[in-house]
């Protein structure tokens, strides 16, 4: 019982790690980056499908994504969604692919960002907390259901916790590594 509460916390956790990594990896930090067009969908023949199902994404160099569309019919729409996704780029073509120019950041955007990052790593921390609060929750309903020890459930309590902290420093780490990514000119 003690073990399934333990491995559900640590899943839990890991998958607001993940949640928390995906979210940053979103964060436009002055170099081209595929992931910055991960959440922009394309009308494909009347169905939303993400742009990487609709066309090959490169970086070519640090300032430029090229979309190389499989359809050539799809490049108005590709740049359509790019322009209505709000993510601040605005893409052309040269009649074969879709070129999106990435710009400097400014040092107030670049704030900005790291406000941001905060937000989101915060996010995550909360996130971790309340699956250790959960955990710790299950942990008391379990102890006065069952005829499971106090000791046995501090140590779960314990084990619990050093996860909390684990994941939390994690957060930290990945958060640090944003921050110098967007302060990087």
């Amino acid at each position: 019982m003690i073990e399934g509460i333990l491995k559900d916390a640590e899943h839990r956790m890991d998958q607001a790690l993940i949640h928390t990594k995906i979210e940053l990896g979103k964060v436009r930090t002055g170099r081209a980056n595929p992931e910055l067009l991960d959440s922009i969908q394309v009308s494909y023949y009347g169905t939303l499908t993400p742009l990487n199902q609709v066309g090959n994404i490169s970086v070519p160099n640090p300032q430029m994504i090229s979309i190389l569309p499989y359809e050539k019919a799809l490049i108005p729409d590709i740049e359509k969604a790019i322009l209505e996704s709000n993510i601040g780029l605005t893409p052309s073509n040269n009649g074969n692919t879709v070129i999106v120019p990435i710009p400097q950041l400014s040092e107030d955007r670049r704030k900005e960002l790291i406000r941001y990052v905060h937000d989101l790593v915060e996010e995550g921390r909360v996130s971790v907390r309340n699956v250790r609060k959960d955990a710790n929750h299950q942990l008391k309903v379990l102890q006065t259901g069952e005829n499971i020890s106090e000791d046995e459930i501090r140590r779960a309590e314990i084990d619990i916790q050093i996860m909390t902290d684990r994941h939390i420093d994690e957060l930290k780490t990945v958060q640090v590594q944003k921050e110098k990514e967007i302060m990087k000119v």
